[in-house]
């Protein structure tokens, strides 16, 4: 009993990793205290017997626990059928989840049945037999032989052996043939895990904070030589699901706040302009609304941490990506380290609540919204700014609200030195502020600012006289472009709306200052895109401007000055212009001689601030109102789309963080490159999954936006390491609390804060019976772009990692074939024109593990030719890289498809234990995308 007892109490950690770390992975606080580990063991019969004494039963035996308190049996799992074998050794095993409070009292009955079809509706009872497990702890080996008793409970119906070995113990036996003959020696099976939030996962303590609930699946196969592997399959929710989009959706809302008051901000404008203003406020009054009643919901719902596939049309949960898992496969084999295979599945990121069948998604909704803005600007009667420029603007806001503070700051900082005479702090403090304040400049140093300055200013109400006007047209200088009903041109200033009866709609002018193809005059060569109104005077932007770097000038000049007198050297004046600011102090109070030209420069910053946020601020207003209703519309739904990528996506990095922390290559990888992010994609181009593409391929594609930062947590709570999100849509950054003494082992870079680049691409082949409609009568071009597009990427990223990492670094695999070979068939592949090519995937997804990358896989829920494309691509791994048994191939598959993890998530979604396929749809699958007979049939999905 001392050895049974010992054996539950010990967690799976490696050695190896304890010793290189012995205090940071026990003194975390997610190395929680383990429950009792779950108790895993296989199942063989021999000597069945049944019902016609003329065939050899199909096999397959059900496992339930009693339970004590209210004495009733409690389903737990069950094999696979073994046809036709009356000696049937099964290579599904049993486990028990970290949660089931299992004991040695704990007991547990096994049932057998003769199955008469393979969908075991219909089968007959062959017999049972009932053990505790401590009967298997105290047995010898670990192993017990029982009797199967008939229903009468006295006849024998043949023999069950049940076996329970520890996770790495290999027993290398020798089988001829697995489904007729009982091994003597035990087979090995994996046995005792930890708690999932203790080094359950790759020997990994990180995993309590964001992941969850996991189901658990262990087999023993075959391999080449007739030896045994062990394979588990963890299958977890993820915290993040709700996390994420719930932090999105309060940043949105603070963004929508945050330009809503700007909009207030920009003082007094002409009634048109003030209308537009007073309509654009109310879309975005909206927009926070719906977003704040959205949150209110979510912030409603405690314990759960997925959506399943039936809520994907809520609106509720809009944001919330469907479906999210992680899915962990580790495999055991003789004489070799034990490998692990992550990948995270997902429902397609897409706007489900809101729907397809009008327009399509996203990717043709704003090709069609950017074709059209320009007749928007026109009706509207606005300026026309082009999307880089839109860009533009939101990058300057925000830098400006980065910079700014930290400038500030920084000032202070400076000015603290000073006081305290401290000539290192002071040095390093100026060359900081200088380094913040030259980005500052930099920023501004745009034409879109000056040029937005100019139109707000025209914009307010009654600046254009009656002699401003006469005298601009008769210089005859037009800047910009101006449509109106007559062929005389005008200038931009006199156009805009509400400052001359010249403007008139009812006269029939138009303004579209069009941002594209426009020259300036006495420039030829230069390609115009922001209207000019050259009879503004523009010097006072300008001067405000170079104020910043004039005050930065002699900032340094009046610390050199200070250091200068503390070293008692000559004073020497340092510019004629420090002779207006620099008054006659106290030499030796650097505090007092420096505060002058240090707050002169927090001055002209605020000044220039104030003036660049209305200046930006008018662009955007330009562009939302351009867009009403449409852009308002698309915001929303890229909104949508985003926060159910960037969930299954930081899920995905937290998922690698964590299993790459002992890996010094992969880390160095990370900082040095970034890491790819490789989603696939199993939608057809037909019908509404064109439209969920197209969703997809956008929000995909918009997390380019998304960088990473490793932080160290301020406390080893669980609840300080869940990722926290920060940053406005144009730019994202999601932090990753580490412990203490996690945090500590990192490379420098990481610790000090060093930004980590994710790199996503997108491959999609559709494979079911409507791909089949779009291959033969349709259109399949967005695929191709797709797959070319991100071909190209995956391409540039393998040639940016090879240049600036050492191929050491990267995973060993079995197989040899070069990257540079995988990326050659992957574009030989992408070009050919092949129906359903689902090598596409296979090479990608091949790729994507030999740089060290994230997987992920979809498709509409992530359900069902999700489950058969990562039951594959599991199955394929154990022959490549394990060399699983030619013979044993089928079965690995229909193993892990009839009674694994990807069946269990079919049941978490619609409550039955069923595919969602018919025998139509799958003559028009690939036959490695087909469910074993028995498993699929029409359900609500």
């Amino acid at each position: 009993m001392e050895d049974g007892t010992q054996h539950l109490g010990h967690c799976m950690v490696d050695m190896k990793e304890l010793s290189a770390n012995p205090e940071g992975l026990t003194a975390a606080g997610v190395f929680l205290t383990p429950k009792l580990p779950r108790v895993e063991f296989s199942l063989a019969c021999s000597d069945l017997v049944a019902s016609g004494r003329d065939r050899k039963p199909n096999a397959l035996v059900q496992v339930a626990v009693i339970d004590p308190h209210k004495q009733h049996l409690v389903s737990q799992a069950c094999t696979e059928i073994v046809e036709a074998n009356k000696d049937p050794l099964f290579l599904t095993g049993v486990t028990f989840p970290s949660e089931y409070p299992t004991s040695t009292e704990t007991l547990v009955k096994l049932t057998v049945y003769d199955a008469k079809d393979k969908s075991q509706e219909s089968s007959s009872f062959l017999g049972s037999a009932t053990f505790s497990i401590g009967d298997v702890l105290r047995a010898k080996d670990e192993r017990l032989t029982l009797s199967l008793r008939s229903s009468d409970g006295v006849c024998a119906a043949g023999t069950v052996v049940v076996s329970r070995l520890k996770m790495g113990e290999m027993e290398e036996v020798e089988v001829d043939h697995i489904t007729t003959d009982i091994p003597s020696q035990k087979c090995p099976m994996v046995c005792e895990s930890a708690s999932h939030a203790c080094i359950d996962r790759e020997n990994n303590p990180l995993t309590g904070p964001v992941f969850k609930n996991p189901v658990c699946k262990v087999y023993r196969f075959q391999t080449a030589d007739s030896k045994w592997m062990l394979v588990r399959e963890q299958m977890e929710e993820c915290t993040l699901s709700f996390s994420i989009p719930k932090q999105l959706l309060s940043l949105y809302i603070q963004e929508d706040m945050r330009r809503v008051q700007d909009l207030r901000e920009l003082g007094e404008l002409s009634p048109h302009w003030d209308n537009l203003r007073k309509e654009v406020m109310t879309r975005y009054g909206g927009i926070i609304s719906s977003y704040q009643e959205t949150l209110a919901e979510l912030d409603k719902i405690t314990g759960r941490s997925f959506k399943p596939s039936c809520c994907k049309a809520q609106k509720s949960l809009e944001f919330i990506p469907i479906n999210l898992h992680t899915q962990r496969m580790r495999v055991t084999c003789p004489r070799k380290t034990d490998a692990i295979y992550d990948i995270v599945t997902v429902g397609a990121p897409a706007a489900h609540f809101q729907g397809f069948k009008c327009s399509g998604g996203l990717q043709r909704l704003l090709s069609r919204y950017e074709a059209e803005k320009k007749s928007f600007s026109t009706a509207y009667q606005c300026i026309y700014y082009s999307p880089e420029h839109t860009a533009k603007a939101q990058e300057v806001l925000s830098t400006m609200s980065l910079l700014q503070p930290l400038i500030t700051s920084l000032a202070d900082q400076l000015l603290q030195a000073a006081q305290e005479h401290s000539s290192p702090g002071l040095r390093d403090a100026l060359n900081n502020l200088s380094d913040k304040t030259e980005k500052f400049v930099h920023t501004l140093k745009d034409e879109l600012v000056k040029s937005a300055l100019l139109a707000l200013h025209a914009a307010r109400p009654g600046y254009i006289s009656k002699t401003q006007k006469q005298t601009s047209m008769q210089e005859g200088q037009h800047q910009g472009h101006i449509h109106q009903g007559s062929d005389q041109n005008q200038s931009p200033v006199q156009g805009l709306p509400g400052h001359s009866p010249a403007t008139s709609v009812t006269e029939g002018m138009v303004v579209c200052n069009n941002v594209e193809g426009s020259q300036t005059r006495g420039d030829s060569g230069h390609q115009d895109s922001i209207p000019h109104h050259k009879e503004y005077d523009e010097e006072e932007w300008d001067r405000v401007w170079a104020n910043v770097a004039k005050c930065l000038n002699c900032v340094i000049a009046m610390v050199d000055k200070l250091q200068e007198e503390g070293n008692n050297k000559p004073e020497q004046v340092p510019e004629q212009q420090l002779a207006d600011v620099i008054t006659s102090h106290n030499p030796g109070d650097w505090g007092e001689q420096l505060c002058p030209v240090v707050t002169r420069l927090k001055e002209c910053v605020m000044e220039v601030v104030e003036k660049a946020k209305r200046a930006m601020t008018f662009v955007l207003l330009q562009e939302a109102a351009c867009s009403i209703p449409q852009g308002f519309l698309l915001q929303q739904r890229r909104d949508v789309v985003f926060s159910q990528a960037l969930a299954a996506l930081a899920c995905g990095f937290v998922m690698r963080l964590y299993a790459g922390m002992q890996d010094k290559g992969f880390l160095k990888q990370l900082h040095l490159v970034g890491l790819v992010a490789q989603f696939e994609s199993l939608l057809s181009t037909y019908s509404e999954e064109i439209g969920m593409l197209e969703d997809m391929e956008v929000g995909i594609s918009d997390l380019q936006r998304v960088v990473f930062k490793i932080t160290e947590a301020t406390t080893d709570d669980l609840s300080d390491l869940q990722p926290l999100v920060c940053g406005r849509r144009d730019h994202f950054l999601v932090e990753v609390p580490l412990p203490r003494l996690v945090f500590q082992t990192l490379p420098e870079e990481i610790k000090e804060g060093k930004l980590l680049r994710v790199f996503p691409v997108l491959f999609n082949v559709g494979i079911n019976e409507q791909q089949t409609i779009a291959e033969r009568f349709g259109d399949i071009s967005l695929q191709e772009r797709i797959n070319q597009k991100n071909f190209e990427k995956l391409e540039a990223y393998y040639k940016s990692l090879s240049e600036k990492v050492p191929l050491e670094c990267l995973p060993c695999f079995q197989t040899q074939t070069d990257i540079k070979e995988l990326l050659e068939t992957l574009g030989q592949n992408v070009v050919t024109k092949k129906r359903k090519n689902v090598e596409i995937l296979w090479t990608a997804g091949m790729i994507c593990r030999r740089l060290n990358g994230i997987r992920f896989t979809s498709c509409k829920s992530a359900k069902d030719r999700t489950s058969m494309s990562v039951t594959l691509e599991q199955c394929s791994l154990l022959r490549d890289e394990h060399q699983l048994s030619k013979d044993f191939f089928i079965r690995a598959l229909d193993c892990m498809r009839r009674e694994g993890c990807r069946i269990e998530n079919v049941e978490k979604n619609i409550k039955c234990r069923k595919y969602a396929f018919n025998m139509l749809q799958l003559m028009a699958f690939p036959k490695c995308y087909r469910p074993p007979e028995g498993t699929y049939g029409k359900v609500d999905s």
